[in-house]
């Protein structure tokens, strides 16, 4: 039987339309002559969506009871019994009800497509099963009815349901999702803006990948090799040399000129490790492609343009940048093509850029034969068995020496070549094959015991000699480099993921970079001095004698550099090599470190000026009224003298001595406004219990429960918050809302927790506040009209937004549902003094 067809709706959260659509869509179907059932569809009492089902045939559900509790449920059996064409299936991830065949309704999903039958359902980011970790980071709430991936892959159709954030808040806002009764929660917690704007990036994502997934399976299972260019990828060829930053910088251009252009930077190291380009450049440049938004990448590969090209094309690329050959032209003509012309030839489709760098055409310079890989211990054994065994050579085969064995003396002496070569490298092996030529030619060859050539075939014979000796060597200095940069590679990526590891377990990068350093080149101690001569880091034994190896640790933020300090003994050139990449590691953490301190010192001043901005705006506002109420007072009763009644009297005293009041309290806040431009006064945050503050607030206002319904988390953790600016922002919040909602109706506090951030909501149900209008609520006392000097003039929202911001929260209007405006003081949950239960200790 021929397996039906899925297709799934995915949504980023309830209520973008995933039911409606599915419905919509069955009703198209059925309207084409398809055989269509509900197998089941949840409703959730939306009316628009429940019009949508009528007309379709509805299998009835399956009643179940559990525990005294009738559960209704999809009637698997039902379904396969009248076997219709397309069954529409709502919820995929619904657990089922206890008792029936399968425990999840995906996997009765799977019983109707075996049978044959085409199913439609619906399914929500959050409950795809490798989502459910990232979804609860964002939304605070765990899932626990989940789907796994590759259900929803196999799908033959997958479409995303898309509405923008702030449309699916005016729905819920307007009751189209939720009852009334849990619209308020629902706003408050897991629908918030930011929340929703990540469901939905979440979505589209996961979207993307799976159809980049399904690209890349058609492409292997037809065997297309060719480049799709369905977006832009620019792979950068580096060689660790200092182009990289120019071809990087290039590619970037590339990449930039199509919109989501990627940045692939790769590096082609050789399996023997002895073809590596040098760690501190390669650490910058890595560092610089992350800047840029690209990835860096690092393959092994002895064939360098056969491992670029089949990098490329693995990653789709588009377009590949190299450098041009630094080799000069007296080398390329002796080496033949270059990586460059290679790259070119075996490219096909992908466009090859090779751009010119300062380093480009470098002079031909013969290899160094001194200096090679074997220490001078071993140089020198091989001196001495040169010395030795050519002598007790020679002795042993002229004592046994006959016209026969002419041939097996010549092998004798080159096997003493050979293992000559072998223990000391070139230089003693060239020195025992000119030896063993004279020794050949004095002791065996006629005439005997004299050092003459009569044939000239013995020329060619210590020829080959010497020939023999050099290629011997030259494996044995290949094989000896080989091992001793697996050593130092072995070094290196202990180093590295020992310092990965440290940061990782939470230590601090520039600690764990000296303190591993010191570790794993076994010093007895390692500093990091800084341009004031301050020890920014250190690790071990302090220097005693003086004596240190010094590496200077460049800023590329343009700073003062730092000096690395090592002591305890000499580092020879490769662990010079690694402490240079050491240094670059070093670099850019102390510039992640200073930027991480002037992000916070300019955190710090931002709060503090957002503190004296909205007071002076607010001062400056306000100090008007209350001095020209004052003055009046004060003027009008100097003018009546004797004959002003005792009334008016009282009440220009009344007058005078609330606006003398408010002048003091103005004053007292430009005493503050003074001390924070002084830089003496900051804003002082402890651990404050937030339903004790809105208490103290209604206090304050002289507020009862006739006015303010409560509805206080009792469970809600200490908030980090200055009391004293908390609860001046809570009296203003609350005196506004009571002052624009209708008399009869009751404004709601209620407090809740979302993730590490608390939330106190002050709801009212007035005429709200349009939209187009919300910036200018924050205005310097914006009071919609209201110039009623017995309202108190408070410091206004600007204010009390430059407060709550300066604690670290934020202040947000929202529409209350039904009508009015909902303001949200949201402000970090004090984790400080909170238990692992998230109460306060």
């Amino acid at each position: 039987m021929k397996r039906g067809r899925l297709r799934v709706l995915l949504g980023a959260a309830p209520g973008v339309g995933k039911t409606y659509e599915m419905l919509e869509e069955g009703r198209r179907l059925s309207e084409d002559g398809r055989d269509v059932v509900i197998a089941v569809v949840e409703t959730h009492g939306r009316a628009a969506t429940a019009a949508l089902a009528e007309g379709l045939t509805v299998v009835p559900r399956t009643t179940v009871s559990h525990r005294g509790v009738e559960l209704t449920d999809m009637d698997l059996e039902a379904v396969l019994e009248r076997a219709p064409e397309i069954a529409l299936v709502d919820e995929l991830a619904h657990t089922n009800a206890p008792g029936l065949l399968h425990t999840k309704r995906w996997q009765d999903v799977e019983t109707l497509l075996d049978a044959g039958i085409d199913v439609i359902t619906t399914v929500n980011v959050q409950h795809i099963e490798s989502l459910g970790g990232v979804v609860e980071q964002i939304t605070g709430v765990a899932q626990r009815e989940t789907v796994p991936d590759a259900v929803v892959r196999a799908a033959d159709q997958v479409e995303v349901i898309d509405l923008s954030p702030q449309s699916l808040r005016d729905r819920l806002s307007a009751g189209l999702v939720y009852p009334a009764e849990r619209i308020d929660a629902a706003l408050s917690n897991y629908f918030r803006l930011g929340n929703l704007t990540a469901l939905r990036e979440l979505a589209l994502l996961w979207l993307a990948d799976e159809v980049d997934s399904a690209l890349k399976s058609y492409r292997a299972e037809h065997g297309i090799e060719g480049t799709w260019q369905a977006r832009e990828r620019v792979v950068v060829a580096l060689t660790g040399g200092s182009e990289g930053e120019t071809l990087l910088r290039r590619g970037a251009r590339i990449a930039a000129r199509s919109a989501g252009g990627e940045l692939l930077a790769v590096h082609v190291s050789s399996q023997d490790g002895l073809r590596s380009g040098n760690p501190t450049a390669l650490a910058a440049q890595r560092a610089l492609v992350e800047s840029l938004g690209g990835t860096y990448h690092q393959v092994v590969g002895d064939d360098v343009p056969r491992a670029l090209v089949e990098f490329a094309r693995s990653a789709n690329a588009t377009q590949l940048v190299i450098g041009v050959s630094r080799r000069g032209r007296l080398s390329a003509a002796l080496t033949g093509p270059g990586i460059g012309a290679t790259v070119i030839r075996e490219s096909g489709d992908i466009d090859v850029h090779i751009v010119t760098h300062s380093a480009a055409g470098d002079r031909f310079t013969l290899p160094r034969l001194s200096g090679g890989a074997l220490s001078v211990k071993r140089r020198l054994l091989g001196f001495t068995l040169a010395l030795v065994g050519g002598p007790l050579l020679t002795w042993l085969l002229v004592s046994i020496r006959s016209d026969e064995t002419i041939t097996s003396d010549v092998l004798a002496y080159q096997l003493l070549v050979v293992l000559v070569a072998l223990v000391g490298g070139i230089w003693p092996a060239v020195f025992a094959a000119v030896m063993s030529g004279i020794t050949l030619n004095y002791f065996f060859t006629a005439p005997l015991y004299t050092i003459t050539i009569a044939d000239p075939r013995n020329v060619w014979a210590l020829i080959l000699y010497v020939v023999i000796a050099v290629l011997v060597s030259f494996v044995v200095d290949r094989a000896a480099r080989a091992a001793r940069a697996a050593r130092r590679s072995e070094a290196e990526a202990e180093l590295l993921a020992n310092v990965a590891g440290s940061v990782l377990r939470g230590e601090s990068a520039v600690p764990a970079l000296i303190s591993r350093t010191r570790e794993s080149l076994g010093l007895a101690g390692v500093r990091l001095i800084g341009a004031d001569g301050a020890v920014l880091a250190t690790d071990g034994e302090p220097v005693r004698d003086g004596r240190f190896d010094a590496v200077t640790v460049a800023r590329r933020n343009g700073g003062p550099p730092a000096m690395l300090e090592l002591h305890g003994h000499g580092l020879d050139a490769s662990e010079r090599r690694l402490v240079d990449a050491v240094a670059a590691q070093l670099s850019a953490a102390l510039e992640h470190t200073d930027l991480t301190e002037t992000a916070r010192e300019a955190g710090v001043l931002a709060e503090t000026d957002q503190v004296r901005s909205a007071l002076l705006s607010a001062v400056s506002h306000d100090l008007r009224r209350p001095l020209a109420a004052a003055v009046a007072a004060v003027g009008g009763l100097r003018a009546a003298g004797p004959n002003l009644s005792p009334d008016d009297r009282a009440e220009l005293l009344a007058t005078a001595d609330e606006s003398l009041a408010t002048l003091s309290a103005l004053v007292t806040d430009l005493l503050d406004v003074s001390r924070v431009q002084a830089g003496v006064l900051a804003v002082s945050l402890q651990p404050v219990d937030s339903a004790g503050m809105v208490l103290a607030a209604l206090d304050e206002l002289g507020a009862g429960p006739e006015r303010f319904e409560l509805a206080l988390d009792a469970e809600l953790p200490a908030v980090q918050a200055d009391p004293v600016l908390l609860q001046r922002v809570l009296v203003n919040v609350l005196a506004n809302a009571a002052r624009h909602s209708p008399p009869d109706a009751r404004v709601r506090v209620s407090t809740s927790r979302l993730g590490r951030t608390a939330e106190i909501r002050v709801i009212d149900h007035g005429s709200g506040v349009p939209h187009h209008r919300r910036d200018d609520m924050f205005t310097p006392f914006q009071r919609l009209g209201d110039t009623d000097n017995t309202a108190g003039l408070g410091l206004g929202l600007a204010l009390s937004k430059g407060f709550t911001e300066g604690m670290g929260g934020t202040l947000t209007p929202e529409d209350t549902p039904g009508g009015g405006l909902t303001m949200v003081i949201a402000l970090p949950v004090d984790d400080v003094v909170a238990d692992g239960d998230g109460r306060i200790a």
